[in-house]
């Protein structure tokens, strides 16, 4: 059974760091059945990240993220029993009605019946208080027994699967996981990588005449297969029918019935979202009997995401309806304002009367934030900016107040936490906003105390993030904040051509510095060639840019120009080696990745008994021998979704022929924009550059938030539920 990708489209569905714009990280597959039902990945999914060090006789920074992350989700799940499921409407019929009515009846002890509901109370959902917890201290987590994964790999063998998968098998099952494994051999596709087709040989060659299509445990396995696959694709639920029609699609002779059976025994959650109203009147006769109904559909997903989700719109409302902390007299607040520059003074008095506040712009509007961060500390606050890769402290003029997000959040960066568990701080700026995730998100707004302030800023153009959701752009969509475009255009040719892409126009530039470089080639050979030849003697001859200040941009990690063939031939030609370290040798670049959808670049520095060791932004890391394959590559190559957060003295943008049918204008834009000083756009897509750019929108994302952010509008002497799930790009 092997688990390897070969396809460019394939490229991302790896281990963390092997994504790949248009597809998938983890070593997972998005289903085909999903992106034709309408779960299709929105550009694929990234990794952009920090890089942790540690001590040989401490937990590595990674690991402690890791443990952390941990932590917040389980205090999530917790706080599940303070949720009421959203009621059924009584305008669903036929098996919605009946699937939704089964949820309720397990809830209740009761078994599974066919009615149809009374029309729910229509109750908003308070913003209740943020739990807080002090600040996390990563357990030490001791690696799997080896009797343990002794016992699944003889499992695995039995079934014909790969032993290698053993150590992933006991991390995702637990210490019974042989037990679990043979008495249901689909939990094999829990593991990350492993495809319906492989594991229902597996089961096959276990269970023999036992195992059927219409196997109780392998529709299950299979239901929570496509939301997982869906997750990864960015949707946090899907609408009921597209789930179906996957299931369909996949062999499933009943597919509403797999759905019911996953939802009894609690593998995935349904919802009922209000769907936006077409504006046509309800007739006098249909009001006066009362008949008139909001129309609804029905989701499905996983609980993770779910409770993620909810727990961020609650994190939200708290914000938005919160009194925020005072910050100077009013004459202070209006000096520090008339004392920045444009729209950045819009932005500080935005900040000085609202607990959240969006920030949008390019590349430029990043001095904003840095205005703003300088007026909040003027007055007396507490104020920290955190950014989505370690790259990004890089450009922010006030480093020593600069974090990462996840570091934030672990407790490796930034103030610490006060004695109930927030973060201590009475302003935090977000640099890089639409790279949040929900879980990210929630993280971060419920660790936030009482009075503090949220901006969220970033360039709603770029790339989506790596996890599911679409946090920044739902509330841009939303519309219940203040919302602050900054007016300050990126500089110089670059700029200009940045900024046309993200309207759709692919303008002819003038670069008389040879600031941009177009270089046609005939096939993807040709286009290894000419990338190798600018990196190592083009760029820094005529630009003076380095090697080692170029990174190359290609949109996967497959295929004849992808990210592998690229970094061979850049390896070959910058730094040979036999690869004596697992592949690698001292002065290779990498893309190390210490938790999935998080990737830093940085250098192999050697290698000893204890690991590979790396130097990444600026701080050492020793990654262990067994985690080197799945967490480190070469990164002379990165694919954009890699490089978000980050920027370059020069880029290499490379675009071969096969590449044309998943170019998009996020992609393009966010490649482009890597460039500070120098863009060459090695181009074998010939036309299908500039259709992209005017028409290739980035696929749609299912997301909850907006329904649960929309406040009650009152209709008719009655409230309305609140609206419509998001698909789909803002502005």
């Amino acid at each position: 059974m092997s688990t390897e990708p070969e396809t460019t489209e394939d490229a991302a569905r790896e281990t963390p760091g092997a994504e790949a714009e248009g597809g998938t990280p983890e070593g997972a597959e998005t289903a085909d059945a999903v992106e034709s039902a309408g779960a299709e990945a929105a550009g694929g999914t990234p990794e952009g990240a920090e890089a942790a060090g540690g001590e040989a006789a401490r937990l590595s920074e990674a690991e402690a993220e890791l443990a952390a992350q941990r932590l917040e989700r389980e205090r999530i799940e917790r706080r599940k029993a303070e949720k009421k499921r959203i009621e059924a409407g009584t305008k669903l019929s036929g098996k919605a009605a009946d699937l939704l009515a089964a949820v309720r009846a397990v809830e209740s002890g009761e078994k599974p019946v066919a009615a149809v509901f009374a029309e729910p109370e229509p109750v908003r959902r308070p913003a209740p208080e943020p739990v807080r917890r002090t600040q996390p201290v990563a357990p030490v987590t001791a690696a799997p027994a080896p009797e343990v994964v002794d016992g699944v790999g003889r499992v695995l063998a039995e079934g014909g699967a790969p032993l290698a998968l053993a150590p992933q098998v006991v991390a995702v099952l637990g210490d019974g996981a042989q037990e679990r494994l043979r008495a249901d051999p689909w939990l094999l596709l829990r593991v990350g990588g492993v495809r319906p087709e492989q594991a229902d040989g597996f089961a096959r060659a276990l269970l023999g005449a036992r195992c059927g299509p219409d196997d109780e445990r392998r529709l299950r396995a299979l239901t929570v297969w496509l939301l997982e696959q869906a997750a990864l694709a960015g949707h946090t639920a899907l609408e009921l029918p597209a789930l179906t029609a996957a299931l369909a699609q996949r062999g499933v002779p009943d597919p509403d019935a797999a759905v019911q059976d996953a939802l009894a025994e609690g593998e995935v959650l349904a919802f009922q979202d209000g769907l936006e109203e077409s504006g046509e009147e309800e007739s006098e006769e249909e009001a006066g009997e009362g008949e008139a109904q909001e129309p609804v559909r029905v989701l499905v997903g996983l609980e993770r995401y779910a409770l993620a989700e909810e727990s961020l719109a609650d994190g939200l409302a708290r914000l938005i309806g919160s009194v925020p902390k005072e910050a100077g007299a009013p004459a202070d607040r209006e000096r520090v304002a008339a004392a920045a520059q444009g729209s950045a003074a819009e932005l500080v008095r935005a900040v000085a009367g609202h607990g959240l506040v969006l920030h949008t712009g390019g590349e430029a509007a990043r001095a904003e934030a840095v205005e703003l961060l300088d007026a909040a500390r003027e007055l007396g606050l507490r104020a920290w900016a955190a950014v989505h890769s370690p790259l990004g402290r890089g450009r922010s003029a006030e480093r020593d107040r600069v974090v990462t997000v996840a570091g934030l959040l672990s407790g490796a960066e930034g103030p610490g936490r006060d004695a109930e568990g927030a973060l201590d701080l009475d302003l935090l700026v977000v640099l890089d906003a639409p790279q949040l995730d929900v879980e990210a998100g929630a993280a971060l707004v419920e660790s936030l105390p009482d009075g503090a302030r949220l901006v969220l800023s970033g360039d709603p153009a770029v790339l989506w993030s790596a996890g599911p959701g679409r946090v920044f752009a739902d509330l841009l969509a939303a519309r219940r904040v203040p919302q602050i475009a900054s007016r300050r255009p990126d500089p110089g040719p670059l700029g200009e051509l940045v900024s046309g892409i993200g309207v759709g126009e692919l303008n002819q530039v003038e670069a008389p510095g040879k600031e941009i470089v177009i270089v046609p080639v005939r096939d993807a050979g040709e286009a290894v060639h000419r990338t190798v030849q600018l990196v190592a003697d083009s760029v820094p001859r005529a630009i003076g840019v380095p090697p080692e200040e170029t990174v190359v941009i290609t949109p996967g990690h497959g295929g004849a120009a992808g990210t592998r063939v690229l970094n061979a031939a850049l390896k070959e030609r910058l730094n040979p080696g036999p690869g004596r370290f697992g592949g690698f040798d001292p002065g290779d670049r990498i893309a190390y990745s210490p938790a999935p959808g998080r990737t830093v670049p940085g250098r192999v520095v050697g290698a000893d008994a204890e690991g590979l060791r790396l130097s990444c932004a600026g701080g050492n890391v020793v990654v262990p021998r067994e985690r080197v394959e799945r967490c480190v590559r070469h990164g002379w190559a990165l694919t954009a979704h890699q490089a978000v957060g980050g920027r370059w003295p020069a880029v290499v943008a490379v675009l071969p022929g096969d590449a044309a049918r998943i170019l998009t204008r996020p992609w393009i834009y966010t490649a482009f924009g890597r460039a500070e000083r120098h863009l060459s756009v090695v181009q074998g897509v010939e036309q299908a550059l500039p259709r992209a750019v005017a028409e290739g929108l980035p696929k749609p994302r299912t997301t909850r938030l907006p329904d649960l952010l929309r406040p009650e509008v009152p209709t008719a002497g009655k409230e309305r539920r609140p609206g419509r799930t998001a698909a789909g790009q803002d502005g």
